[in-house]
């Protein structure tokens, strides 16, 4: 099974995939939790570039085609050799954020995504998406760290994207589930994801 998590910044999504990954351990399954940007050495590399709060690309498709020079290498090097083996995958980010981020955030061409995706050609079993006020969500992302380069756009951006995942959820919600955590202790979230996916 291949699980994703989608959210805007500070939503909570990388402290909830790494409490599924325990609960699907402790219930005797074998899991991998990766993410994207990230998840393979070239990814780590391409990462550090993407985030990095200097870099300013001129060409408006640079940033997309190093997210997908990170997911083809990461799809083939990790996720798909990990389904195969019979795992559950766990990512942090994965095709709902290009379209959040890039198509709505940035205004890029959505054709262009979906050609791009076409390539990949592998959809998750399940996203779950956590919903979080932007404001909010970048109080915490200040609070955790210095802010990267995608933190530091205006709210105005993150509006967009938030509005982009609302958007994917209700196109997809036989894969999609959103849930609310404005408000929610990190307890009660790990409850509903557990939920969601039919555990105990």
């Amino acid at each position: 099974m291949f699980i994703t998590f989608e959210g805007v910044e500070g939503c909570g999504k990388s402290t909830q995939s790494s409490l599924l990954k325990g609960a699907l351990e402790k219930d005797g399954k074998s899991v991998i939790l990766t993410r994207e940007p990230g998840g393979t050495d070239i990814g780590v590399e391409i990462r550090n570039i993407i985030l990095h709060s200097t870099i300013d690309f001129t060409h408006e498709y640079s940033e997309l085609l190093l997210f997908y020079v990170d997911r083809l290498e990461h799809v083939k090097r990790v996720i798909e050799p990990a389904l195969k083996e019979g795992k559950i995958v766990l990512c942090d980010r994965y095709i709902d954020s290009t379209i959040a981020y890039q198509v709505f955030g940035r205004g890029m061409s959505r054709d262009v995504v979906d050609r791009l995706s076409s390539i990949v050609n592998l959809t998750p079993d399940k996203t779950i998406l956590f919903d979080l006020n932007v404001e909010e969500g970048i109080r915490r992302a200040k609070k955790r760290a210095d802010l990267d380069r995608f933190e530091k756009e205006e709210l105005a951006f993150h509006e967009r994207v938030r509005e982009g995942y609302l958007d994917q959820a209700q196109k997809h919600p036989h894969r999609m589930t959103k849930i609310d955590v404005d408000g929610k202790n990190i307890g009660d979230i790990h409850t509903d994801v557990k939920k969601i996916l039919g555990l105990s």
